[in-house]
């Protein structure tokens, strides 16, 4: 029997026992779930299929297939979709809050943290954070890859997307390849077989073509916005509602997206991004609170942490709208044969993207000399074949980074 499976956005009443045990069991996961995304959904099955039976395992599977089809962060979207099932709206928002609270007061106090050090060039154990994400990047192309290109034209695909934003810098290249992409995938993979039935879920389609209504308008208004009034803090929440809005294939593939948005405009610097992004590693719940830190440092001062919630609201808000946008409509969508082949070729040039951000910026800017290089290549191992926890090779990598810049070179 099917648990749960529908989801009405219309309902507005529920019992304050349930929106209590959405904040319980989200906060818990929040300060528990480390391991990046794929080990959130593992978390997820565990506690609300295993042990709640808040939803059985074919509504969960399906829910998880429409999260991994739309843009954004596809864990927190996840969060989002039980809390509504769950709990209305109230029990969506209250999910996502309990759940990124761990990580978004970590990331904002390590952003503040920086403010005190000053110049980060010469820090050693920020150093040793660069490095370590170069260890994550790789593992993350490595598991995508395996995953996303298991064929010959796929992987074409992502060699040449990554070949293509390596020879032509543009700050929309990214996202020009992953449309170019999906294009690819419509013609090369027109025949894909579809997924086979699932029960629909069932909702308001009215509460939710306003979320898509308003998805839209924002994506376009936003840097109207932004450039008629010339506000900074404008510009910028419009950059990372962008970000959320296009990125596909979750945490990691944000990483060039923001990196595009922000470095070029000299918002913030490659060393700050990358040290950031390297701290996100060891802290648990989701890799897009990193938006806290950077929002954070781009307006540092007293009230950065203002700037921190303003960035985090504005790329998560596309993700929450999509969701609540598409629920109702999904089933029809994804047995649809060229939305198939389009996420195929979609998904394919995700990997090309974040293997092109492998080598710049993660590697040119972290690696320096022999020793930086024979320590990054030392982290891929300890993931990749040893499978160290992310949280634990932070901290060993930041150890590492102390020693080699405070060492001098044989």
């Amino acid at each position: 029997m099917h648990r749960e499976h529908s989801v009405n956005l219309g309902r507005a009443r529920f019992a304050p026992k349930r929106l209590a045990d959405v904040a319980g069991c989200f906060l818990r996961l929040g300060l528990t779930s480390f391991g990046g995304p794929v080990a959130h959904l593992g978390y997820f099955r565990e506690e609300f299929v295993r042990r709640r039976a808040w939803l059985d395992d074919a509504a969960f599977t399906d829910l998880v297939a429409l999260c991994q089809f739309l843009p954004g962060p596809a864990s927190s979207q996840v969060v989002f979709a039980i809390g509504l099932r769950r709990a209305g709206l109230s029990g969506a928002l209250l999910a996502s809050a309990c759940f990124m609270l761990p990580s978004v007061l970590l990331m904002i106090g390590f952003a503040y943290g920086l403010t005190a050090l000053g110049p980060l060039a010469q820090v050693g154990w920020i150093h040793g954070l660069k490095l370590a994400a170069v260890a994550v990047v790789a593992q993350a192309v490595w598991g995508m890859g395996q995953r996303l290109c298991p064929d010959w034209p796929r992987r074409t695909l992502a060699l040449g997307a990554a070949a293509a934003l390596l020879a032509w810098r543009s700050p929309l290249g990214p996202m020009e390849a992953i449309a170019a992409g999906a294009l690819l995938g419509c013609w090369w993979y027109r025949g894909a077989a579809v997924p086979a039935a699932d029960p629909a879920a069932r909702g308001g389609r009215h509460p939710a073509a306003a979320a898509l209504g308003s998805f839209a308008l924002l994506l376009v208004a936003l840097p109207i916005l932004a450039a008629a009034t010339g506000r900074k803090s404008l510009a910028v929440a419009a950059s990372f509602y962008r970000t959320g809005a296009l990125v596909f294939g979750g945490g990691h593939v944000v990483l060039p997206l923001l990196r595009a948005e922000l470095v070029p405009r000299h918002w913030i610097s490659d060393g700050s991004f990358l040290a950031g992004y390297g701290a996100v590693q060891a802290v648990p719940g989701p890799l897009f609170t990193f938006a806290a830190y950077l929002g954070t440092r781009i307006f540092a001062g007293p009230h950065g942490w203002e700037g921190g919630l303003l960035c985090l609201a504005a790329i998560f808000l596309p993700g929450w709208l999509l969701i609540g946008g598409m629920l109702p409509f999904w089933h029809a969508l994804r047995r649809q044969r060229p939305v198939q082949a389009a996420l195929r070729g979609a998904n394919a040039v995700v990997v090309g993207v974040l293997l092109a951000a492998l080598y710049d910026p993660v590697w040119t800017q972290s690696v320096h000399t022999g020793r930086d290089a024979a320590a990054a290549v030392l982290a891929c191992g300890l993931l990749l074949a040893l499978r160290t926890p992310a949280w634990l090779l932070v901290l060993l990598a930041a150890a590492a980074g102390q020693w080699l810049l405070g060492t001098p070179a044989a």
